[in-house]
């Protein structure tokens, strides 16, 4: 029977993990600070978006504690997987509905719940991932067989990528597709199956990026943005230039003058641009190596778990984290159409910036049964 805490004297967390997630934290608000406080003024205080950040950690950080303390095991319940999977398609359908999700930029992607506004596709991309940790470890699920193993699997994170895809958000739909993809080739899905799926996935996307006049454009301006500057290519642009400007060692911390009204957002998607602009090409290579040390050390957790639910979850959280850092710098350096994706630990959002923090206190959790190095 699983017990509320995990049996015998307490292994310390992971330090890699610890170490670098509380880096990115920190920096993130650091940058977070330095990209909203000029358009926080028109709310009356430059700190407005750092608070409501703040917030976000507050609520993560207790939601930390609370997930620090139990058994991680006590996830791989039918019920507490199934309840997560259920909350997150209502809500992702309650948010396609006119009049109940909010619109903005064209999109209707968030639920108002009084003074707080979220985004029910960050809970869905967790909940996928534990549904999948879940099916993957099953002791009958045998994803070297392509009808019976594997294309059922993707029934539910299909199932949420065409609710997403629907508001539209296409790159936070791509994204559960890449893990989903990620986690059953750790499972030891065949890579001819994988092949089948994802030119599938991608005929599909390329139906989808083809089929509106605005997504043609926007996936045509990325290539010379520059040529589409007062329309589609603005945002990108602007990106661009505060790279340039930005250099080597960057403008000095909160100098740098694209957010000054001219690059749109730049303290959600294009923050990474403030981050070059502010902090220069040795700042970005800072905040990627901070990245991609929490990726390998939230990797070597899931190499070195016990038990295969929890080396199967660990992956799908370092996976989804890294894959969306991936997708928003990618982005931002003009290498993908324009899509609305926040980075990890940086953008603002304090609903985000919680779910993420107890995505990692679980990653924490699992790092406790993970053999010693």
């Amino acid at each position: 029977m699983i017990r509320l805490a995990l049996r015998g004297p307490r292994r310390p967390v992971d330090r890699g993990v610890l170490f670098s997630f509380v880096f990115l934290l920190l920096m993130g608000l650091v940058v977070l600070y330095a990209a909203s406080y000029y358009n926080a003024q028109d709310k009356g205080n430059a700190l407005s978006e750092v608070y409501s950040q703040l917030m976000g950690i507050g609520v993560g950080a207790v939601g930390m504690g609370i997930l620090l303390k139990i058994d991680y095991r006590l996830l791989n319940r039918p019920a507490v997987v199934n309840a997560l999977v259920a909350l997150s398609v209502v809500l992702l359908v309650l948010v396609a509905i006119p009049g109940i999700g909010k619109m903005l930029n064209g999109s209707r992607r968030w639920l108002r719940l009084g003074p707080i506004s979220f985004q029910p596709s960050e809970l869905g991309k967790y909940a996928m991932i534990l549904f999948l940790a879940r099916a993957l470890s099953a002791p009958n699920r045998d994803v070297s067989r392509f009808f019976k193993g594997l294309l059922p699997l993707f029934v539910i994170p299909g199932g949420m990528f065409l609710l997403i895809l629907a508001q539209p958000n296409l790159s936070t739909a791509g994204s559960i597709l890449i893990v989903t993809a990620v986690m059953v080739t750790m499972a030891g899905a065949k890579w001819r199956h994988l092949s089948l799926v994802g030119a599938g996935g991608l005929a599909l996307g390329t139906f989808y990026a083809l089929s509106e006049e605005y997504r043609r454009a926007r996936l045509m301006s990325f290539r010379n943005p520059f040529e589409y500057l007062t329309n589609e290519g603005y945002q990108l642009s602007q990106s661009l230039i505060a790279f340039g400007s930005g250099g080597l060692f960057g403008m000095g911390l909160g100098q740098g003058r694209q957010k000054y009204a001219f690059l749109p957002y730049p303290e959600s998607d294009f923050i990474f641009a403030v981050v070059g602009e502010d902090m220069g090409f040795l700042g970005c290579v800072l905040v990627l190596a901070g990245f991609a040390a929490f990726v390998f050390f939230g990797l070597r957790v899931a190499m070195r778990c016990q038990d295969r639910f929890g080396s199967l979850l660990a992956g799908g959280i370092t996976a989804m984290i890294g894959v969306q850092c991936v997708l928003n710098v990618a982005v931002v350096i003009g290498l993908m159409p324009t899509t609305g994706l926040p980075l990890p630990f940086f953008s603002a959002g304090g609903t985000s910036i919680s779910i993420i923090m107890g995505a990692v206190a679980i990653l924490l959790n699992i790092s406790r049964n993970a053999d010693p190095i």
